[in-house]
């Protein structure tokens, strides 16, 4: 590998070169047909022979007639034609058109060779002489247009480009330093190209690769064959695979542009053989095969053998081939391109799927598509031909048609750029007939196919045909959900009809000074507008892609003409709408609904029409530094800089500019009411199309001009009728404009704050979200099957049209802080329009930061807002599942303190509208009387008792409405108010019988304890037993605890409130380890140690043998022989030393009482006449307990 970061070959050569031609000689009688050998003058290119033509001249010295005349033939007229037409051609002459066939503008190497360049005005749309030379020019324009800048012969410039001096007429930077082109110009400049000669239409040379640490210098030989300044093949041996010529090619051909004096130059080899005779031919032969005598001597013999004999195929055609003699007459004349290589970097590109990288490498070569379109060069078709048979082989569109599923999105949009890209060949004004036809039957072999993709992203509702009129009367038939499947290619497809031919379009594209006439026929009233100017009525789609074809081949004077007809044609279609609107108008608001008078949306749309001429008048505008080369290595741009360009002279209104006209037609484009599409790639579309449109319009700096076009078109749209998705009534499923408008906000805010609001509030709309009786006229034939009312959830970009209705508000918000009316007014458009309570929430979070910053007073207006989009969203989800709920409780609490104490009070008093009894509880009041909300707000005695009766109250009732939950949080709440912490006591015991659990029960018992009611706590553990039920294996039952503490508490209060609880034990406890346990702790310390005070203690231990521990030590023993037969009935072997242990605790229990060694010994006796089956296990029972 030659280069670190190349691949390994950018261009293979053609096996064989079209430059080899048969070349004839004539009898000897004949005169010579390139000039005698007399008139050479010393033999056919001599040792001293170069590019320079003979006699410099000075720098400023005009070109004599021989080099005009041999540059024009040059480029249009192959040799051999020359040739043909002219029977004798003096050597200079020959010297000349071959000196001019090779190509002057590096902007065509840098094409070849990158991936796509950008400079000067020639780089874009409105492109000229410097990114065309006349060779791409083509046939003529279209009758009647205009030829574009730079068109005409001779626009390129002789020699070598201008401005491109050396490295440094490329732009600096490191994105594309390792691009072939840039890597020539350093070997260029680095001296690395030696030996260059050229030898007719054959240049070849040397180049050498410096050496570096880890690779000596390697030297390749390089040999490119040109025609009609076109570079028609290339070879290097450096074994580079690519799409582009490697930096060797490049190198030797900027060597050749720049350098042209030094290099030798040769006319064709067959002149100088002609000049020898027979000795000096076999000389020449032999010392040719001598010098490379392993290479050629097999071929040199196998020729040999053919010539001599009289029926070998050779012997049969007049001449031999040449080289160096230029292409024949029916050779192909275009630049030379690898189609195997295109072909294998689309296939490797698709083969990647969705891995990084590979859908920009796609966008690349697409723009290069475009490039070389612009350049009229005719490798664009054939490079998209190429491009779009890989995309039809990729063998994911079969799994995705078999599997049902759609293709991927970033796919799709490459499947969208290559139909588009199709439209625009369609379309090219300079084609010939039997091309378009030949692109034509490809393209219907395509879309015939199964799996050839749909331009809606398979799904079924299309839009109308591109040739269709301007959809502005009811014409369109009812047939439309029947129409035939449209392909990415129907587009195109449908572009036959269109043809150039128009007179008002030839006089519309062709003059800038083409107004109405004098005296008008009633035909051609309808093509001009009041002020004369020329309309082109057309289908907007189809209009701008007439457009986007003549700005992609070159032709951009043209495009702006067209352009500018077409934004009159839409000024006045929009002034008529409103004219009609205003006597609609009553009727309309009185209804409350609109029809769509637009059935396809321009944003969007798959020509991308908005975009198209947007960017057609932006072009015009931009600034570039002249004689840069600026190489982009994947398509990488700095910030575009722009100025205002008059509109062409001859135009009533001289004021406007290029620039005010985009703004106006972006603005006009992407406030058009339009239905939303179906399907989820369609809809998504959209929004991604408008943030693109909306990205281009921030590039442009807003001076006084454009914001004058900005309040204008602000205006027409608030006022607009049904064209207008600002209008006063929208369609119900109208795409909404909240993220047009959130731009429109930003941008109007400094100039006019009024109109600003206005706007913004006019578009929080999102009527398929609110209630609406009727969905409009439904007898509209425009409105088909977006009439139904349930078809929202079909909103499959819903989430994010919410999202962005959001961004708007919260831009609102933050502009109006401070102002009382706007920002009241913001909150009620805001409560009325949005519906989701996440970003009602996230609203309210969004003004709460706003509003209380870190190094600046708090806002009061901004945080009253906050306030109330926080009790609004605590209302919207009181009764429906939303898993951030106690984060949005605890942060409405937050809000109300920072708020004050009042609105503390309010949402207390209120709590039952906005919280459950539990938030109340545990979360709200909690929060509202703790110590740190008394300090943040610094209350005084009687606000604080003012705040703790409010929420001793809410406490009362959350008791009373949900006692299971709040029971505990009620009696924490009430308990330094006497009679409140009674009512909730007494509110917990009369709960206590209905549906509290034993845990609840417990868990307030233990609290009553916790805060000196003993006897309180043992009634209430007394209920909590009653509703337990602990079964003989639940040994680990988290209710243990509780039971413990139960029997525990009463032993500390005396005999007779344990005499009172064990009954309760024994009904509820069934597990014999949990009896034993509180047996055991009963018989530990006398009865009443650490009761109330005032009781006395008897300081005697309790006898199991006597009430009320006898009824407990019964039950433990029953408990125990239960639990042994349970455990027994299927037990296993790994078991059988646990069951030892076991026994050995129930032996424990049964020798508490007097008689316990029998009853144990019988116990024992028992399970060894019944389980002696188990003789493993009653042998261990036998060495234990005997």
């Amino acid at each position: 590998m030659a280069e670190g970061g190349e691949r390994e070959e950018l261009l293979s050569p053609s096996p064989v070169s079209p430059a080899k031609r048969l070349c004839s000689w004539p009898s000897p009688q004949a005169h010579h047909p390139r000039g005698s050998p007399g008139a050479a003058g010393g033999g056919v290119g001599g040792v001293g022979g170069s590019c320079l033509p003979p006699g410099a001249r000075p720098h400023l010295q005009p070109e004599s007639l021989l080099d005009c005349a041999a540059k024009t033939v040059a480029e249009k007229w192959a040799y051999e034609r020359v040739e043909e037409r002219f029977e004798r051609i003096p050597e200079p002459v020959q010297r000349r058109i071959v000196y001019w066939s090779f190509p002057r503008n590096e902007r065509e190497i840098c094409m070849y060779s990158s991936f796509q360049y950008r400079g000067g005005p020639g780089a874009g749309a409105a492109g000229g002489a410097a990114g065309a030379s006349p060779a791409e020019e083509g046939p003529p324009p279209p009758p009647g247009a205009a030829a574009p800048a730079g068109s005409a012969p001779g626009a390129a410039v002789a020699g070598a480009s201008p401005g491109l001096g050396s490295g440094a007429g490329v732009a600096g930077g490191g994105g594309g330093e390792g691009l072939p082109f840039r890597r020539g110009i350093r070997l260029l400049d680095s001296g690395s190209v030696e030996n260059v000669l050229q030898v007719g239409f054959h240049l070849s040379g040397t180049v050498t690769e410096p050496a570096t640490t880890s690779e000596p210098a390697v030297t390749y030989k390089v040999a490119i064959s040109f025609d009609r300044c076109k570079i028609t093949s290339v070879t290097c041996g450096c074994g580079n695979k690519d799409i582009f010529y490697c930096a060797h090619v490049v190198a030797l051909s900027l060597y050749r542009i720049r350098r042209p004096d030094q290099v030798k130059l040769r006319l064709p080899i067959s002149e100088t053989l002609f000049q020898m005779n027979r000795d000096q031919l076999q000389k020449f032969i032999q010392y040719l095969i001598t010098a490379h005598h392993t290479e050629v001597l097999p071929t040199a013999q196998k020729l040999a053998d053919e010539i001599l004999s009289s029926n070998s195929e050779i012997n049969q055609v007049n001449g031999a081939p040449d080289p160096t003699a230029g292409a024949s007459i029916d050779d192909e004349n275009c630049w030379h391109l690898d189609e195997e290589q295109v072909k294998e970097q689309v296939k490797l590109f698709l083969s990647q799927g969705g891995y990084y990288g590979s859908g920009k490498q796609l966008n690349s070569m697409f723009a290069k598509v475009r490039e070389m379109l612009r350049m009229r060069d005719s490798n664009g078709a054939r490079m998209l031909t190429l491009i779009t048979e890989q995309f039809m082989a990729d063998p994911r569109l079969t799994l995705w048609r078999q599997q049902g599923t759609s293709m991927t999105d970033k796919c799709r949009q490459l499947w969208d750029e290559l139909g588009a890209l199709w439209v625009c060949i369609i379309l090219n004004p300079h084609c010939k007939l039997e091309e378009k036809s030949c692109w034509l039957q490809q393209l219907q072999k395509w879309n015939d196919l199964d799996i050839c993709p749909l331009e809606d992203g398979n799904y079924g509702h299309e839009l109308p045909n591109i040739t269709n009129a301007l959809p502005q009367n009811a014409s369109h038939s009812s047939d439309s959900l029947s129409r035939p499947r449209r392909t990415v290619f129907t587009r195109a497809i449908e572009g036959r009809e269109l043809h150039w031919q128009d007179s008002h379009l030839q006089r519309i594209i062709s003059s800038d000074i083409y107004t109405a006439p004098a005296c008008q026929r009633e035909s051609e009233r309808l093509l001009f507008n009041s002020q004369g100017q020329p309309l082109w009525l057309e289908h907007v789609p189809t209009a701008c892609a007439r457009v986007d074809a003549l700005r992609s081949h070159g032709y951009p004077k043209e495009a702006l003409r067209l352009t500018v007809a077409i934004i009159n044609t839409l000024r006045l279609q929009q002034q008529r709408q409103l004219e009609i609107y205003k006597h609609q108008k009553k009727e309309l608001l009185q209804r409350g609904t609109t029809t769509i008078t637009n059935l396809e949306g321009w944003v969007g749309h798959p020509l991308d029409p908005i975009g198209c001429l947007f960017l057609t008048l932006t072009e015009a505008c931009r600034l570039n530094d002249d004689g840069y080369l600026e190489v982009s290595d994947m398509n990488e741009s700095r910030p575009p800089v722009y100025q205002h360009v008059p509109v062409a002279a001859g135009c009533p209104n001289s004021s406007e500019s290029y620039l005010s006209l985009a703004m106006e037609v972006a603005l006009m484009g992407m406030g058009q009411q339009r239905v939303m599409p179906e399907g989820l790639y369609a809809q998504d579309k959209v929004c991604r199309n408008e943030e693109q449109l909306l990205s281009r319009l921030q590039e442009l700096q807003l001076d006084d001009e454009l914001v004058q076009t900005l309040q204008k078109q602000c205006i027409l749209l608030l006022e607009g009728g049904p064209f207008s998705g600002l209008g006063e009534v929208i369609h119900r499923e109208s795409v909404p404009m909240h993220t047009f408008a959130k731009y429109l906000f930003s941008a109007l805010l400094p100039h006019d704050p009024d109109l600003s609001y206005r706007l913004a509030l006019r578009a929080m709309r999102l009527p398929v979200l609110e209630n609406s009786t009727s969905s409009g006229d439904t007898s509209h034939p425009h409105h088909m099957v977006s009439v139904v009312p349930s078809r929202y959830p079909r909103w499959f970009t819903l989430g994010h049209l919410e999202s962005q209705q959001c961004e708007l508000a919260s831009t609102m918000l933050t502009a109006a802080k401070g102002d009382t009316l706007r920002l009241r007014t913001i909150l009620e458009a805001i409560q009325k329009h949005i519906h989701s309570s996440s970003l009602i929430f996230k609203l309210a979070q969004d003004a709460f930061k706003i509003a209380t910053p870190t190094d600046s007073s708090t806002d009061g207006t901004l945080l009253n807002v906050a306030l109330e989009l926080g009790l609004q969203v605590m209302r919207m989800t009181l009764s429906t599942l939303n898993w951030r709920r106690r984060e949005m409780v605890r942060w409405l609490v937050t809000c109300a303190t920072e708020v004050g104490v009042r609105a503390l009070v309010s949402i207390l008093q209120s709590w039952y509208t906005l919280f459950t009894p539990t938030e109340a509880t545990s979360i709200v009041a909690a929060t509202a009387v703790s110590h740190t909300t008394i300090l943040r707000l610094s209350l005084d005695y009687p606000q604080r008792e003012e705040l703790a009766s409010c929420a001793r109250t809410l406490a009362l009732q959350c008791a009373m409405k949900d006692p299971q939950s709040c029971a505990l949080s009620a009696l924490t709440l009430c308990e330094k108010d006497h009679i409140a912490f009674e009512a909730a006591y007494q509110i917990a015991i009369d709960a206590a019988a209905g549906g509290m659990t034993h845990s609840q029960l417990f868990t307030i018992a233990r609290y009553m304890e916790l805060r000196g009611y003993p006897l309180r706590a043992f009634k209430l553990a007394s209920l909590a037993m009653s509703h337990l039920n602990l079964a003989y294996n639940q040994d680990t039952h988290p209710a243990i605890n509780d039971v413990l503490w139960a029997c525990a508490l009463s032993h500390s209060l005396g005999k007779n409130e344990l005499a009172a609880l064990i009954p309760l034990v024994v009904k509820s406890v069934h597990c014999a380890t949990v009896l034993s346990d509180i047996l055991r702790r009963c018989t530990v310390t006398a009865p009443g140690l650490a009761g109330i005070p005032g009781r006395r203690s008897s300081g005697k231990l309790m006898s199991t043998d006597k009430a009320p521990l006898r009824q407990l030590l019964d039950a433990t023993i029953n408990a125990y022989i239960n639990t042994t037969h349970s455990r027994l009935t299927h037990i296993s072997p790994r078991h059988y030393g646990e069951f030892i242990e076991f026994l050995s605790k129930a032996r424990e229990t049964f020798l508490l009482p007097q008689d316990g060694h029998l009853q144990f010994a019988q116990f024992i006796d028992n399970l060894k006449q019944i389980y002696k089956g188990k003789k493993k296990l009653m042998l261990l029972v036998r060495e234990r307990f005997g």
